[in-house]
């Protein structure tokens, strides 16, 4: 996997891809459209955040690349690189239980707070970590 140097696309497989870790200075693109949502991405090697229609999805300090990222049941998965641990945070339903999974291995559950908002730490690897999180 690597950086997604167009700051975000759509994949073949129907997801979309965002983030570069390796930028110096924040860029930023606005208005890309994907089924009828507007997304924004910002990133750089600080930060990497996700709005759609205007509204938080997906934060990552300090910056990720992000492929396959699917919203779908109440959860979301997604492919995460970073060459420094990472904090993400991503939007979900509010006050509901979630299970994380990262590279397939159960990372245990945690319950959203009132916003929606569910924070993971992802360590630096040499590849990519798959993160899958599903509601119970």
């Amino acid at each position: 996997m690597a950086v997604v140097e167009e700051l975000i696309r759509i994949e073949e497989n129907g997801t979309i891809s965002f983030g570069n870790y390796k930028l110096e200075e924040k860029s930023k693109k606005s208005d890309f459209e994907f089924k009828g949502d507007l997304y924004k991405v910002k990133t750089c090697k600080e930060i990497t955040k996700l709005e759609r229609n205007g509204l938080f999805v997906y934060e990552s300090v300090p910056g990720t690349a992000v492929n396959s990222f699917k919203v779908e049941n109440g959860g979301v998965s997604f492919e995460v690189e970073s060459d420094q641990n990472a904090q993400i945070t991503v939007e979900l339903e509010e006050s509901t239980e979630y299970v994380m999974y990262l590279d397939g291995v159960n990372a245990g559950s945690m319950t959203t707070n009132l916003s929606g908002k569910l924070s993971l730490s992802v360590p630096a690897s040499n590849g990519t970590t798959v993160v899958k999180i599903v509601k119970e």
